[in-house]
């Protein structure tokens, strides 16, 4: 692995990640404000909310609302970053973000926490397996689906530097480190190659990344050198990485927490093909299907996008 890539013995929150690093923004911009739907404590809103409480705003459960006010703030001069669970912030507030926000490239940070199954028992209600899908295409906005604490608060102050309508994408609870630095180069739009392997290439995003990682070591006992990519930026998504992948590795596996269907293995499919095309090339993720539900481990387990799951994949595109 890169000098700056590890698997983390230590499981941090994203969402306290996220929430801290708002507060250092809030510390330097005044322009900074935040917006939550009933869930500030959920998505740690609360911890700018302490310091600033008149630059935090609470809406209640009206999550459409939320978005078309921080539509509103943006366009009056002020940075809001609204926060949800992943499954609101995309389905429910799908109309406001695209006419609201998108359409008038407004500068508004969204974040979605709890992201994928990590809602785990909750169940497919509150699964959040369509959002990138239901965002991706919506023209002007920023998707990036951060792999750890460091990765989420790198992310976190980015999309304050850049103008337009970014989503941050998050999971519940707690990831472990990929990282053992803040100085690897996070940039949005420019994938992380986490190693160095020939024999085939995983690209992953979020805590797939780590899953990803450990399936790497275990494959390197096994003769197999497997390089990970962490694709943290879905939109505008890293042509080059990719293109590198299909030249230099055997094949491709992607790997999300995802519905397979207009995600990050729908946006590496289309490079691959408008690129010549891989030989081997496999898209892991929920199927088209309502997730089942379960512990968090059980579900990823039964998907296949565990470590075991990401290696037994390897192995079986590889003939081995």
């Amino acid at each position: 692995m890169k000098d700056f890539a590890i698997i983390g013995q230590e499981a941090r929150s994203t969402t306290e990640a996220f929430g801290k690093a708002l507060l250092e923004l809030a510390d330097q911009h005044p322009e900074v404000c935040a917006l939550s739907a009933d869930l500030a404590g959920s998505v740690k809103v609360t911890i700018m909310q302490k310091k600033y409480p008149e630059r935090v705003f609470d809406v209640g459960i009206a999550e459409q609302n939320m978005m078309s006010m921080a539509a509103g703030l943006a366009l009056g001069g002020l940075v809001p970053y609204a926060a949800t669970f992943s499954v609101f912030a995309s389905l429910r507030d799908l109309d406001q973000i695209h006419t609201d926000i998108c359409y008038q490239n407004a500068n508004v940070k969204m974040l979605g926490s709890h992201g994928g199954t990590s809602f785990s028992q909750a169940g497919s209600t509150h699964h959040a397996l369509e959002d990138i899908a239901a965002l991706r295409g919506m023209a002007n906005l920023t998707i990036i689906c951060p792999a750890d604490y460091i990765e989420t608060q790198l992310a976190t102050k980015a999309v304050y530097e850049k103008f337009g309508p970014m989503y941050i994408r998050i999971n519940r609870g707690t990831d472990y480190d990929v990282y053992n630095t803040y100085d690897y180069g996070f940039e949005i739009g420019k994938a992380v190659r986490m190693n160095e392997g020939k024999d085939f290439t995983v690209i992953a995003c979020g805590s797939m990344v780590y899953q990803a990682l450990i399936a790497a070591e275990s494959l390197k006992e096994k003769g197999v050198s497997l390089r990970v990519v962490n694709m943290h930026t879905i939109k505008p998504i890293d042509k080059e990485e990719i293109i590198s992948a299909m030249k230099e590795t055997g094949g491709i596996i992607t790997a999300e927490d995802h519905n397979v269907i207009g995600a990050l293995g729908s946006a590496v499919a289309e490079v691959v093909a408008e690129n010549g095309g891989v030989k081997k090339f496999k898209r892991l993720g929920v199927p088209d299907e309502f997730s089942i539900i379960g512990a968090r481990k059980d579900i990823l387990a039964h998907y296949e996008i565990d470590a075991a799951g990401i290696e037994k994949n390897v192995l079986e595109l590889l003939g081995k």
